[in-house]
């Protein structure tokens, strides 16, 4: 894991020294164990490293013989194998993203076909006088650009581009924020920032002369269907499966660990990993919330996760989280949200990220398991009929009421989800629809976003191991029953632990876990209120009452995320386009 950035060149055109070194230094997080760079006249390439896999002679930028110049944020778990497959080829070191050269003088473009893995990559074509950017198929791996007067700026978070000074910090779009509002993410290309852009999941741009003149996708999806219907075929496979992914995910020169709930996808890769003969020295962390259990508000996962940790035997380390360290630190951690996402779980993500910072360099994480394997309560109501109550994802927003806010607002996400289920097959079932749209905007624009900004703030690098190319054409082919059946979804992941692992007790009914902001905003609810409403971005869409009577009922299950979302951009602003110092508590970079 790593940060990347650099710039494709128009004719007569170039970069400071200085914005060179801006860029660097807003990545250093992302990589803080070496620098690398490259350039010619067309083209800049600036490297920041953190050393997982060849720490001494995997420093990049790569090259080969053939004019092609490298850089690269991510893992290629399959390097061993695609070496296999190039034995004339002279590799200099023992970096996985080496492999990716002779890929590209063999397949161009497609070299991303061959690939197992998560990345970012940057590379140029001497020869063809063209850079190359492509991501992974998941979208695990963030990649963002912006056409500027020099050419097409790239990095791997959308503030360097911003404190290098090719873009305005406070030019951000007015729609995208009420779409932040409304789901808590911003979906497709686009960002807050106007001129900002996503480089899609599985999208490659070929740039020549500060112009980009090709895209192609590659889709996580499988292209061909083979329905999986049989229950015990289904189980052998899926436990085929999964071995290999974590086997693969686990290839690393430096320690690492996992992040571990009682839930189901963080039980099955804990299990694979005792299998493998990988849990000598393993160490995995938990959060809990320090609450008055009374409430009946939140449930501590943290019990169930030790005995699982016991039962393998491994390190286990519960993270307790009270709501002083949550307001002392709430600035910093949507500090790192350059790309906002007001998802509340952020916060376990972050402080869990920093425990583990001083013992391992790698952690292992479950995301992608629910939208795979349909694990989400949304999923059983999106797989009915609409005679039945069935209903189609996003189809409301957060603030249903029309009145919230003092001005319209707008219904942009509403058009772009109509148009993602308008160019959904129609051959696929009502579920694997709903799974792929979240497959295409939530997972990479929420999930993987906070998953990837909490992680590297503490330089350690995520993996997924259920987000693996194998895994997404078993489960895209498995009929809905086994993944959904007697009202449970990831059904088939139930089984597999219901054979390999019972103590995780998968069919339990789960007492549900939550981070339980919306009590700490409703016991602050009219300091808080009136340092929200201060925020001139707030106050100038939402009257204080209203935000007042929302923060004094934020415990109830709408207005937690209603009152969540409002604190959070609150925040996000002031520290993001306003410049306040995010070392404050929040009161402090509320207010004026």
């Amino acid at each position: 894991m790593c940060g990347i950035a650099g710039i494709a060149l128009k004719d007569g055109h170039s970069i400071s020294e200085h914005q060179k070194k801006i860029l660097l230094e807003a990545l250093h997080h992302r990589g803080p164990d070496g620098n690398g760079s490259w350039e010619n006249s067309h083209v800049v390439l600036l490297h920041s490293r953190l050393s997982i896999i060849d720490i001494e002679g995997g420093k990049q930028p790569l090259s080969n013989d053939s004019q092609q110049v490298l850089i690269a944020n991510g893992e290629i778990y399959n390097s061993p194998e695609l070496r296999h497959l190039f034995k004339n080829y002279i590799f200099k070191t023992g970096s996985d993203c080496e492999v990716i050269l002779p890929l590209w003088q063999k397949f161009h473009a497609d070299y991303v076909n061959s690939l197992r893995g998560m990345y970012g990559v940057a590379m140029v074509d001497i020869d063809e006088k063209t850079l190359v950017l492509s991501r992974d198929p998941f979208g695990i791996k963030p990649l963002y650009y912006a056409s500027v007067e020099q050419g097409v700026v790239f990095a791997s978070e959308a503030q360097a581009i911003i404190k290098a000074g090719f873009v305005r910090h406070d030019d951000i779009n007015q729609s995208a924020v009420d779409t932040l509002l409304q789901l808590q993410f911003i979906p497709g290309y686009k960002t807050i920032y106007n001129n900002i852009y996503r480089i899609l999941p599985g999208e490659t741009l070929i740039i020549r002369n500060g112009e980009i003149i090709h895209r192609q996708t590659q889709s996580c999806f499988p292209k061909t269907r083979s329905m999986i219907t049989d229950e015990k075929k289904a189980l052998n496979q899926l436990d085929s499966l999964l071995e290999d992914s974590i086997r693969i995910h686990e290839r690393s020169d430096v320690p690492f660990g996992l992040f571990l709930s009682s839930g189901i996808d963080s039980s099955i890769i804990l299990k694979m990993m005792q299998r493998l003969g990988r849990i000598n020295r393993l160490h995995a962390w938990t959060a809990r919330f320090e609450i008055n259990n009374d409430s009946g508000y939140v449930k501590d996962e943290a019990l169930q996760a030790a005995s699982l940790a016991r039962e393998i035997g491994i390190q286990h380390h519960c993270v307790t989280i009270n709501q002083q360290d949550v307001f002392r630190h709430l600035p910093k951690i949507i500090a790192c949200m350059d790309d906002p996402v007001a998802d509340y779980a952020i916060i376990p993500t972050w402080f869990l990220a920093n425990e583990a910072r001083s013992i391992v360099k790698v952690i292992l994480s479950g995301e992608g398991g629910d939208e795979l394997f349909a694990g989400y309560g949304r999923y059983r109501k999106a797989a009915k009929s609409v005679w039945l109550g069935g209903k189609r994802l996003y189809r409301k927003g957060i603030f249903e009421r029309d009145n919230f806010f003092l001005h319209s607002v707008s219904s942009e996400w509403q058009d772009y989800f109509r148009l993602q289920y308008k160019l959904q097959d129609k051959n696929d079932s009502r579920l694997k629809i709903a799974q792929k749209i979240d497959m295409n905007d939530w997972l990479p624009n929420d999930l993987l976003i906070k998953l990837d900004r909490c992680l590297m703030a503490h330089s350690i690098e995520g993996r997924v191991p259920f987000l693996d190319k194998k895994i997404a054409a078993f489960a895209f082919n498995l009929e809905d029953h086994l993944k959904i059946r007697n009202g449970q979804g990831k059904w088939i992941l139930r089984k597999w632990l219901e054979w390999q692992f019972p103590l995780a007790q998968p069919f339990a009914k789960k007492s549900g876990f939550s981070v339980p902001i919306g009590l700490w905003i409703e016991q602050h609810a009219n300091e808080l209120a009136q340092a929200v409403f201060c925020q001139t971005d707030i106050g100038n869409k939402i009257s204080l009452s209203n935000v007042r009577s929302l923060f004094e009922k934020a415990s109830g299950r709408k207005e937690r995320f209603m009152a969540w979302n409002i604190l959070f951009y609150a925040i996000w602003h002031q520290v993001h386009i306003v410049g306040k110092n995010p070392l404050g508590n929040v009161l402090e970079v509320l207010m004026d």
